[in-house]
Order: C-alpha cells, then sequence, then structure tokens
C-alpha cells in the first residue's frame, strides 16, 4: 500500500482535474493565420489557445475538443480556399479619345444641317423634326427608324450642348475601357431600345428628340460594367455603382420641363443590361481585337445612316 500525503493527494487531483491540450495542426503555423484559426474556433464556441514555440505558432485546444476544432478549421479552409480571389487584370486604356471626339462633333454638325432649309428633288424643304422625332404613335404604327433618328435630333442648341458636355465625358470613358466600336454599338443600342420602350409604354401624344437617351444608356453600361468585372470584390458594396447610376439619373436626367424621364430611364435600364452582358462576354473571351472594333463602329453608323435613309425615303 502506498501512503500519500496531503499536499501530494491534492496535487493528483489537481493534475486530474487539468485536461490534455493538443495542438490542432501537426506544424507550426503563421501568426496570422493562428489568429484567424482561433477567431474561428471561438467564433464556433471552441475553446483555444494561440501558444508561441520556437518554430512558430500552434493553436490548442482541449482534447475533448479535438475532433470538432479540426472539423471546424477543415471546413473553413475549404470554404475560403480560393479567397480572396485575384483581381480583376488591368485594362490597357484604348488611345481613342479623336476618334470619339470626331463622332460628338459630326452630331453636332448634323444639328447645323438640321437647322438649314435642306430640300429634296420634288419635295417641300426638309422638316427634320417631324422626320426622325421619336413620335410615340408613329413608333408602334411600324416607323420604327424613328427610334434611331431621334437619337440625333436635338430641339436647340443648349439641348445639344448640354448632351455633348455630359456625354461626352462618359462616352470618351466608356470607348477608352472597352474600345470605340463596342463602345458606340452598347450605346446606340441602349438608347434605342429605351426609345422603343417608351414609346410602347406612353400615349400616341408623346414625342421626344434627343441622344441624352443614349447617353443615359451610357452610365447604366458602366455601372453594371463595374459590378461584373468586381463583383469577387464588391462584397457588401455591389449596388453603389448602380446607385450612383441611378443618383446620376435623378440629378441630371429630371430636370427641365420638357426632360423625357421614362427615355432616360429606359436608356439607364438598357445600358445596365447590355453593360452586363458585354462585361461578361470580356471576362470570358477577352476585349474585341481593332478588326472587331471597327466591324461594329462601321455598323452603327451604318444602321443610323440607314435610318435616316428609311425616314427620308418615307417623307411626303
Amino acid at each position: 500500500m502506498i501512503r500519500l500525503s496531503f499536499m501530494e493527494l491534492e496535487t493528483v487531483h489537481t493534475a486530474l482535474r487539468q485536461e490534455l491540450w493538443l495542438p490542432v495542426a501537426p506544424g507550426a503555423l503563421e501568426e496570422g493565420k493562428a489568429q484567424l484559426w482561433g477567431l474561428v474556433l471561438e467564433a464556433r464556441a471552441v475553446p483555444c489557445r494561440s501558444v508561441r514555440s520556437d518554430n512558430g505558432w500552434h493553436v490548442v485546444v482541449p482534447a475533448s475538443f479535438y475532433d470538432r476544432a479540426v472539423k471546424e478549421v477543415r471546413l473553413f479552409e475549404e470554404e475560403n480556399r480560393n479567397w480572396p480571389p485575384p483581381a480583376p487584370p488591368v485594362r490597357t486604356m484604348n488611345g481613342n479619345v479623336l476618334a470619339t471626339l470626331s463622332v460628338l462633333f459630326l452630331l453636332a454638325t448634323f444639328h447645323n444641317i438640321t437647322r438649314l432649309d435642306v430640300t429634296l428633288p420634288g419635295h417641300p424643304p426638309l422638316d427634320w423634326l417631324a422626320l426622325g422625332s421619336a413620335d410615340a404613335a408613329k413608333i408602334m404604327d411600324g416607323q420604327w427608324w424613328r427610334a434611331v433618328t431621334a437619337l440625333t435630333l436635338h430641339a436647340n442648341l443648349p439641348h445639344l450642348v448640354s448632351n455633348l458636355a455630359i456625354g461626352g465625358v462618359l462616352v470618351i470613358l466608356l470607348c477608352r475601357e472597352i474600345g470605340s466600336g463596342l463602345a458606340w454599338s452598347l450605346i446606340l443600342g441602349s438608347g434605342i431600345l429605351g426609345n422603343l420602350v417608351n414609346a410602347l409604354l406612353h400615349s400616341s401624344g408623346h414625342i421626344s428628340v434627343g441622344a441624352s437617351t443614349a447617353v443615359f444608356g451610357a452610365v447604366g453600361i458602366l455601372a453594371s460594367s463595374s459590378v461584373v468585372r468586381h463583383r469577387h470584390h464588391l462584397q457588401r458594396r455591389w449596388p453603389l455603382p448602380v446607385a450612383a447610376g441611378l443618383a446620376l439619373l435623378a440629378v441630371l436626367g429630371t430636370e427641365g420641363e420638357h426632360t423625357d424621364l421614362g427615355a432616360h430611364l429606359f436608356g439607364f435600364l438598357w445600358g445596365i443590361a447590355l453593360g452586363a452582358v458585354a462585361e461578361y462576354l470580356i471576362g470570358r473571351f477577352g476585349q474585341p481585337g481593332p478588326a472587331l472594333n471597327a466591324v461594329l463602329a462601321v455598323a452603327s453608323a451604318v444602321g443610323v445612316a440607314f435610318s435616316w435613309w428609311v425616314a427620308l425615303a418615307a417623307a411626303p
């Protein structure tokens, strides 16, 4: 029989009460990893400690929690294996400011032409606004070209200047990011679709002109392309680009007695849709090369010219 003193008996009882602590990982960890694992385990109500040794850090847990701790750490690492995702590649900005400014200059030149008394053989002087405005009733009656031609018309010089000043900055930025051909085709597409939907939802007496529908299409394109491009890094801030676009729409697109809010809104919404699709395709297949950009630019110009040719052919 072994006899123990009172102090020895107390030491045995203390040792029995103290549970063995085991390291969660067999090897040493970096300090940041150890702190992160500790936060994960604490969030899952697993008691743990970070212990420093000569070769690094160890996260230790009571032996009774060991299996649970290993499981929680494994699940955390599997869920965050590819986090954070790589940042989207930095794009080379296209040096096409001159080409974009040339298109804006052509738009201003065309406005001056519409102020002249141009006549066709056998016809009275042309009323450009009557021929090309986005007349809702006539669009719904089959004159589809008005959704295009209305984008090139402006009621007066201040109307033109405001669209060129605001839209010019946005269009130049978009053209530099994705190329002139793709940018102009998307802007034109959002403006055309915006006019068509606006005509569909308005009464027969609704008439509008101006490039502002396409300008707000550019706002939507920029907003949605930013969301799609940086979707892995936005976290809870993903609505911010779209919210910024809506704020711009509210500030610039609702002022003035003759402002067509519907056209602005629908242009913006179509811009969001087209911009998201375009950005997804760019992310998957890359930016369009010079040849494709040239084809898109020519197609956009031909589309506008053909629409005006049809409008002039239909002139009384």
